[in-house]
């Protein structure tokens, strides 16, 4: 028994130095880049929306082959399901294919009509859905507005009970 664990152990040696002396094979590890990076990728980038949802990167890349060198295709799926969500993003070489890919605009795409616009960057701590203010987290039983709020705000307020004449 502790022959096979020392077996073992030396196995798990020989593996971990394998791992250390090469580098791991293409992509392998997601890719950390600084913001100016980031910003200089998007300026090379273009946004293409309504996607057909069969579509695949290779059949966007020869769309778009004629703009020029293109780096990356990204079709962005559904998280739950990893169903597509119906636009891409395709990443140029150089920036003048960005405004050459405009000219593709409203052209039609596996029949239908696709939106090519230049990708916007996402500056962090700006938020879309932000609205400056606390979301109410419970409602209760009423649903939403209360009468007496209502009442409150409007200024006109009716007698509760019997009105007597």
């Amino acid at each position: 028994m502790e022959e096979e664990a020392e077996k073992l152990k030396e196995l798990q040696n020989e593996v971990e130095k394998q791992m250390n002396m090469s580098p791991p094979p293409g992509n392998a590890g997601p890719v950390i880049m600084s913001l100016e990076e980031k910003m200089e990728a998007d300026a090379r980038s273009i946004y293409v929306g309504n996607v057909d949802y069969g579509a695949t990167a290779e059949e966007l890349e020869a769309h778009f082959h004629g703009c020029g060198s293109v780096n990356r295709v990204t079709i962005l799926c559904d998280k739950y399901s990893g169903h597509p969500k119906g636009f891409a993003y395709i990443e140029f070489s150089d920036k003048e294919s960005v405004r050459t890919s405009m000219a593709l605009d409203e052209s039609l795409f596996r029949g239908r009509q696709i939106k090519v616009i230049p990708k916007r960057t996402n500056r962090p701590g700006i938020s879309t859905t932000d609205r400056g203010f606390p979301r109410a987290r419970y409602r209760g039983r009423g649903g939403g507005y209360s009468a007496t709020r209502a009442r409150f705000y409007s200024g006109y307020s009716r007698p509760r009970g019997r009105a007597y004449r």
